[in-house]
């Protein structure tokens, strides 16, 4: 009678038990504290302590795919507090980035179009006749050169930058201490940002109908050595703000950091509108090459804007020789 009233399929199935037991349990709530570590860094602004801190922020989206996984995991195993934990953090991870790929309204006040071209060189090794080309060829009015060599800027006069930007402000350095800018506009060299790792150079570049917008060309040091995360907070940090009197201020350049490191994060929350991210860009990568996969592609090379002016377009190009892509940005300068 006690067996058959155990068997008996109206009193229910009795309840299931969790799979694998609490070695499994101990290992998922590990990576999920991890995952959830993650996930909270750029919110708590415990991205800036060092190099380690500062990669895994770098790759934040892609941690969007591994919450994923985990919380499939976790619902198999039948963890079902795990499993909602992580769920919820990827939602919220969700919601912090995906925005980035939804393009912005614009203002529609017309003016004069600006197209701005900003490509890392990897040590000057960038095709000099190719990114001639792409200033030529697609109408390029501003051109901003990290890891400018003395060594390039011989080679990209040899192949006619000079002809189509005749304008120019260059502090060539060895290795990646050379930054600089170009313009088919004449311009005048500016002090923006004071001395910093590498050059950092600005000026204020002079439109057609007696408008102007200044432009600052940006490399703050790399933050993954051993010892150069200060360095680069100290480089982001030194970058000026946006102006107050309305004037129309272009911030570009390999910045070493993503939208969700917080260094940059402060640069926006100042008034900056990055170019990427208002036309629905903002998760192209811009490094490595295209051909790369290893490290995973992040997206540390930014247009930023000030002011009224709209940005129109937005795209990444590749360019021999570079381990970054180019970044090609259509701005509108109001009247």
């Amino acid at each position: 009678m006690v067996r058959a009233a155990v068997d008996d399929p109206e009193l229910g199935e009795p309840p299931r038990r969790k799979r694998g037991g609490a070695p499994v349990t101990a290992l998922l709530v590990l990576f999920a504290a991890a995952f959830l570590g993650w996930a909270a860094l750029p919110l708590l602004g415990l991205d800036v302590f060092d190099r380690y801190t500062i990669a895994f922020v770098a790759l934040l989206q892609y941690a969007v795919p591994v919450g994923v996984v985990l919380a499939l995991v976790a619902l198999v195993l039948r963890r079902w507090l795990t499993t909602l934990v992580v769920a919820l953090a990827v939602v919220g991870l969700v919601a912090f980035v995906a925005p980035r790929a939804v393009p912005d309204a614009q203002p529609t006040t017309p003016g004069t179009p600006l197209r701005v071209l900003s490509l890392n060189t990897y040590f000057g090794r960038a095709d000099a006749a190719q990114i001639v080309d792409l200033v030529r060829r697609g109408d390029v009015d501003v051109l901003g050169v990290q890891e400018l060599t003395p060594e390039l800027v011989a080679e990209l006069d040899r192949a006619g930058l000079g002809q189509v930007m005749p304008h120019r402000v260059f502090h060539a350095g060895p290795a990646a201490d050379g930054t600089g800018i170009a313009s088919r506009f004449p311009l005048q060299e500016l002090s923006l940002v004071p001395k910093t790792t590498l050059h950092q150079p600005s000026a204020r570049i002079l439109l057609p109908g007696g408008k102007s917008v200044e432009f600052v060309a940006v490399h703050p040091l790399y933050p993954v050595g051993a010892d150069t995360a200060d360095a680069w907070q100290r480089d982001l940090a030194a970058l000026p703000e946006p102006p107050h009197d309305g004037a129309v201020r272009l911030v570009a350049g390999d910045f070493n950091a993503t939208l969700d490191h917080t260094p940059l994060r402060a640069l926006l929350g100042r008034g900056y509108r990055d170019a990427a991210e208002v036309t629905g860009a903002g998760l192209q990568p811009t490094w490595p090459r295209p051909d790369q996969w290893l490290p995973p592609p992040v997206t540390i090379d930014h247009v930023l804007v000030s002011g009224s002016a709209a940005v129109r377009d937005y795209r990444t190009v590749p360019v021999r020789g570079s381990d970054h892509r180019g970044i090609l940005a259509d701005v509108v300068v109001p009247r």
